[in-house]
């Protein structure tokens, strides 16, 4: 059994906090670059370039990709070896949200009651997704969410008579729905199976899935490029003033359905897509 300190665990997610509001993941910044280049109008490659310049100027002045610091999504897979000593696992990572956004002075846009809404002033709680996984190390990956683009994501209940060309109607429709306002070229992440609650789960890790990476399922691998060149081919384009770019990235993630259902969910992103991971 090995024993890590809940105050390693405050102190790692409030470094990721702060590494995954100012950079961008390099595969992520390498299609915007890729993008840039494969703009042919002048305006959508000019707002391509603007986008890079921001990104450069975020690094070197330490100051956030973008004003919505977004809500702390926080994905953990923790060894079954593993003992949290001096504190608790999910109290430690509420601890390293707030310590991280007050001391990289990150904007907090949390409210303590969806109705009620009072700032919580340091950005928790966070969304804690926690894992039991065989070892002795705990990964963790911050996922800041803006909820511009947040905000434009849908979930439907599709029957199991829907086919490929259904979930792909469903995706386009809501690319086409969230327009420019989820500040594109957009990540898209893509669901598929399930049920209502964990579809959900499924395009939030689509998400956030390394760009590089496509799915290790051939089948699902050849639909996401196939989503990605139709998205595309809508013309929404940069900041939605046309373009051949109006997503970066399209990624599936799939898993066991009911014989009586398909659930599919769209989790919208951003092209400011970012995340941070550490291995303790």
């Amino acid at each position: 059994m090995r024993e890590l300190s809940a105050k390693c665990i405050t102190d790692t997610i409030a470094d990721l906090c702060g590494e995954a509001n100012l950079y961008l993941p390099q595969a992520l910044s390498d299609r915007i670059a890729a993008a840039a280049a494969a703009e042919t109008d002048a305006l959508p490659r000019q707002i391509m370039g603007t986008l890079q310049e921001n990104l450069q100027a975020a690094a070197s002045r330490q100051l956030p990709i973008c004003q919505d610091c977004g809500m702390a999504v926080v994905f953990a897979e923790l060894g079954q070896e593993v003992h949290i000593t001096g504190g608790g696992f999910e109290e430690a990572i509420h601890a390293g949200v707030a310590k991280g956004y007050k001391e990289n002075f990150l904007r907090c846009s949390i409210v303590a009651d969806p109705l009620r809404r009072v700032n919580t002033g340091n950005n928790t709680p966070a969304v804690i997704h926690l894992r039991i996984v065989p070892g002795n190390t705990l990964h963790l990956d911050v996922c800041p969410k803006g909820f511009g683009s947040e905000n434009m994501s849908r979930l439907q209940m599709l029957t199991p008579a829907a086919d490929k060309a259904a979930i792909a109607a469903f995706v386009l429709e809501t690319v086409r729905l969230a327009g420019s306002n989820p500040c594109p070229p957009m990540t898209v992440g893509v669901g598929i199976g399930g049920n209502f609650e964990t579809v959900a789960l499924l395009a939030k890790k689509a998400l956030v899935r390394d760009p590089a990476l496509p799915n290790a399922d051939p089948y699902y691998a050849a639909m996401e490029a196939e989503l990605l060149a139709q998205i595309n081919a809508t013309g929404i384009g940069p900041q939605g003033f046309g373009g051949k770019t109006t997503a970066l990235t399209c990624a599936i993630e799939a898993a066991p359905t009911h014989i009586a259902g398909l659930p599919v969910a769209v989790n919208i992103g951003c092209h400011v897509n970012r995340h941070a991971a550490a291995i303790l």
